[in-house]
């Protein structure tokens, strides 16, 4: 599969969510049905000769990749949502963000005992939030079979809190 340069179409927005951060915004993605189509079919490329049974998505641009890519192999999906917004019975993880706390959850019947499941976000920062994600999926007795971010910045070191974990982006930024 032929590259492409994903940099082009992601927006750089100083300042946000608070004064320091560099935001880097995927929403600009989604104006170029390019760069999706490439970002999805990329994706299938990588996971789909993998024992998945399950992508847990989260909240809430990466509900958006992990809806197409769960289309594109056939895969159940679930969501991680923000503590309070899913109606059934529900485990829950809180996690310390880069700018913040948050606390997510997931339906404890949607993840069941021995399944492989493919975590996806949009970005991948401190690895907080995929860390709860994978300690949500391993407390409910599943497998974390991958961690699939679309944006990585391994300057903010996630990889030592996911170690052990399979995490794949595809386009890292190194700081300013």
């Amino acid at each position: 599969m032929k590259d492409y340069n994903l940099d082009k179409v992601i927006r750089k927005i100083q300042d946000f969510p608070k004064k320091g951060i560099l935001f880097y915004d995927i929403t600009s993605i989604f104006l170029h049905p390019d760069a999706f189509n490439w970002i999805i079919k990329k994706a299938k490329s990588i996971y789909k000769n993998k024992k998945i049974d399950l992508i847990l998505s989260v909240e809430s641009r990466g509900f958006i990749f992990g809806s197409a890519l769960s289309y594109e192999l056939g895969i159940p999906l679930t969501l991680a949502r923000k503590a309070g917004k899913l109606p059934g019975e529900t485990i829950k993880e809180s996690y310390s963000l880069e700018y913040g706390e948050a606390t997510l959850e997931v339906h404890k019947s949607d993840i069941k005992n021995g399944q492989n499941v493919l975590i996806i976000d949009d970005l991948i920062a401190t690895g907080g939030t995929l860390k709860a994600c994978a300690n949500l999926v391993e407390k409910l007795g599943a497998n974390v079979a991958g961690i699939f971010g679309v944006i990585g910045l391994p300057f903010l070191n996630y990889d030592k809190l996911l170690t052990g974990y399979e995490t794949i982006t595809l386009i890292n930024y190194h700081g300013e």
